[in-house]
């Protein structure tokens, strides 16, 4: 797919989108000053080139009764393609898992678990983590608070 070109009121739509996705074309459309065709048209363009994902509601990790955030640091037996593959569909099956990065440096994944508490995470890397193929170890770190957390990407 060729890459998008995306204009200052495209920039400002995106900006928009990301802070209240439920905001109507009119509200848009008079925000970055056009009309709400020729917005709406532009929005549906974002879309269709992959640059605006999906719509999603964001909700509260504290009052979901989900407070605990781990950061798990793994380290595989062998970064061959077929083992990191493996692994990576492994842990797509497991929705405590909310992010999962390829890292460089000493480890090969970052992951950010989501639980109740202590023994939810336990529970959940003695049952899946530590169960998982090619696994040589585990470094987990808690959060002991969450100082930013960004919705949205700095569209500027």
């Amino acid at each position: 797919m060729p890459e998008t070109k995306i204009d200052a009121i495209d920039r400002k739509i995106l900006a928009i989108l990301q802070q209240d996705a439920h905001t109507t074309m009119e509200k848009l459309a008079e925000a970055v000053g056009l009309s709400p065709s020729p917005c709406a048209r532009r929005v549906r363009n974002l879309e269709a080139a992959g640059v605006i994902k999906r719509y999603v509601a964001v909700v509260d990790q504290d009052k979901a009764g989900l407070p605990v955030s781990v950061f798990a640091s793994i380290k595989l037996e062998r970064q061959r393609e077929d083992e990191l593959d493996r692994f990576a569909k492994a842990i797509s099956r497991w929705p405590e898992i909310v992010e999962c990065y390829l890292m460089t440096g000493q480890r090969d994944y970052l992951l950010r678990i989501v639980v109740k508490d202590l023994p939810a995470y336990e529970a959940f890397l003695k049952r899946t983590l530590t169960r998982l193929d090619g696994v040589a170890s585990i470094e987990s770190s808690f959060a002991l608070s969450q100082v930013k957390h960004a919705q949205g990407l700095p569209i500027g």
